[in-house]
């Protein structure tokens, strides 16, 4: 199960999908107000919602599941991982939007998106700057070199930018996950992010973008000392979105990943 960041949707594991197609059965998440799904019917677009859904989905398709997370799906999925033990067979993360207070200007954006009223202008302005240069902004901020973006994948990408422009809870949707994510970075105590990683037992894969402006990728070290049975992989040439920009790359580790995961059942049986 495929689960996206912020401002993303299902698409973004396209092609990692494909790479992985012939090895598992893939489900990809359109989170509660993105994609195609609708807005929650309870405004709800926490972490902890995201996570009740998640796992609600993961029961409904028959668990456990191989979970990869990316950005702000990342931080989903440590949660599902972390409370719910027994729907997660392996954790894949790229770029994971765990909590990281060092100022930055890319998580600084994020901030003024989740600020109060300020984050609904900026959005309402932002919607009036053409679909297209509206995207390319975007992907050069998620994508370390834009000649990797395939170009069908880039049509793609503004024809459904310009569709959410349509919707009516589209803005509503984009504040409420950017204040999700900020929340998260101010939790303390049990909840918090990196104290639920310490408690994940599935075997766990990390994958960081080493010219990633968004999520800084010295967090690697931390991940390493924190997850408790995991392999942290970095990838040079990468920016936010491993999985879109080196989609290759990150099956092959995935699938090293997914075999570790199922060998002790192997030798159970």
């Amino acid at each position: 199960m495929f689960v996206h960041g912020l401002a993303g949707s299902a698409t973004n594991w396209t092609d990692l999908m494909g790479e992985l197609a012939g090895e598992v059965r893939g489900y990809a998440v359109d989170l509660p107000g993105a994609g195609y799904s609708p807005e929650p019917a309870d405004g709800d677009y926490s972490v902890d919602g995201h996570a009740g859904v998640v796992a609600r989905l993961i029961e409904q398709v028959g668990g456990p599941v191989h979970l990869f997370g990316n950005s702000m799906g990342g931080a989903v999925s440590v949660r599902v991982a972390a409370t719910r033990p027994d729907l997660v067979k392996s954790l894949t993360l790229v770029s994971p939007a765990l909590p990281d207070l060092l100022p930055r200007f890319g998580p600084a954006r994020v901030v003024v998106s989740a600020a109060p009223r300020l984050g609904e202008l900026a959005v309402r302005r932002l919607s009036a700057i053409p679909p297209e240069r509206r995207m390319r902004a975007t992907l050069s901020w998620c994508y370390a070199d834009q000649n990797n973006i395939h170009p069908q994948r880039l049509r793609e990408a503004i024809e459904e930018l310009r569709r959410r422009d349509g919707v009516p809870y589209a803005a509503a949707a984009m504040v409420g996950c950017a204040r999700a994510i900020v929340n998260e970075y101010f939790r303390t105590g049990p909840a918090n992010l990196w104290q639920q990683a310490a408690q994940i037992i599935a075997p766990t894969l990390v994958i960081y973008g080493l010219r990633d402006r968004l999520v800084d990728a010295r967090m690697a070290r931390r991940a390493g000392r924190i997850f408790p049975n995991v392999r942290v992989v970095t990838i040079r040439g990468a920016a936010h979105v491993a999985q879109m920009e080196f989609p290759g790359v990150v099956a092959r580790e995935a699938r090293r990943l997914i075999v570790e995961a199922l060998r002790p059942a192997a030798r159970t049986a």
